[in-house]
């Protein structure tokens, strides 16, 4: 974990298009049957949504695993979200460990490289504060994964809610002083966080070239992307909202993608599940010529 290595389909794919979870037309929730599903829709990734708890075993792991291979489907994994690794409850807090140990040791056997990750809430912490205790809090973790040989990239996310840790410079921050970690930045919650801020040409390519500056190239050529329309009030995020019924720029997000040559995974996270991941790849494809 400490020399993360690009997928072996990034360098001739520049960006890959996915869903968040199995895709709704799929015949049956499981995930085999959401890869051959995506396959079928042109769609190259899909994040497993273990957002509840991990359950896989190795047998149906080593399926998915062969199912992804055939297919050319790239797999992630969405860590469960009851993770709080700024508990004050010791139980609690090793939990949250063991459940991040379990997504990625789950990604590894699926293979399922990228485990994203909600980390925790302030609480009366401050914001460097937090960042800190979250530090010391994964680091053994990142240490025994280490230790396992495991290829997982631990990716914690660019958070929507204000009491939620995860704005962007928290994330490059950790992500900074943790090594083995990147980002995984959901351009939809940072757009929410900021009450609408982050959702232009130049603000995207700012986000792309931050990135690119405190973490070096890797963050842009190893890329992994959540986007959605999302509504959002005071306090940030409320919810996810298909591309039509929000006025997140994506086109323009897409653009900045292209220019700064990015290369990675892209997973919507839309109501409008696959409809909109399509209308994205439409829209990237398209971009060829003009965006």
């Amino acid at each position: 974990m400490s020399d993360p290595r690009p997928t072996p389909h990034l360098p001739t794919r520049p960006l890959r298009f996915g869903t968040s979870g199995v895709p709704d037309s799929a015949p049956k929730p499981s995930s085999e049957a959401g890869i051959r599903r995506s396959r079928e829709l042109g769609l190259d990734c899909m994040e497993m949504a273990m957002v509840q708890k991990v359950t896989i075993g190795p047998a149906t792991a080593a399926k998915v695993r062969a199912a992804a291979g055939r297919e050319d489907v790239a797999l992630s994994i969405h860590a469960p979200y009851y993770i709080n690794l700024n508990s004050q409850d010791a139980q609690k807090l090793a939990d949250s460990q063991t459940r991040i140990l379990a997504a990625a040791r789950a990604g590894d056997l699926c293979g399922a490289r990228n485990i994203v990750l909600h980390l925790g809430f302030y609480h009366a912490n401050t914001p460097a504060e937090t960042t800190d205790i979250l530090y010391r809090h994964l680091k053994p973790v990142v240490e025994q994964l280490q230790a396992e040989g495991s290829q997982a990239v631990l990716r914690p996310e660019v958070m929507g809610r204000l009491s939620q840790w995860g704005d962007l410079d928290e994330v490059l921050d950790l992500c900074a002083a943790l090594p083995g970690l990147l980002p995984c930045l959901d351009v939809a919650h940072l757009y929410a966080r900021h009450q609408g801020a982050y959702n232009t040409y130049a603000e995207f390519l700012d986000v792309l070239d931050c990135m690119a500056a405190r973490l070096g190239r890797v963050a842009l050529d190893d890329l992994h992307l959540h986007i959605s329309g999302i509504a959002y009030g005071p306090r940030g995020e409320r919810h996810h909202l298909t591309f039509a019924e929000g006025d997140f720029n994506y086109r323009d997000c897409l653009r900045a993608l292209r220019d700064r040559q990015c290369r990675g995974l892209v997973i919507g996270e839309s109501p409008a599940r696959e409809r909109d991941v399509l209308l994205l790849k439409e829209t990237w494809v398209e971009s060829e010529v003009e965006l």
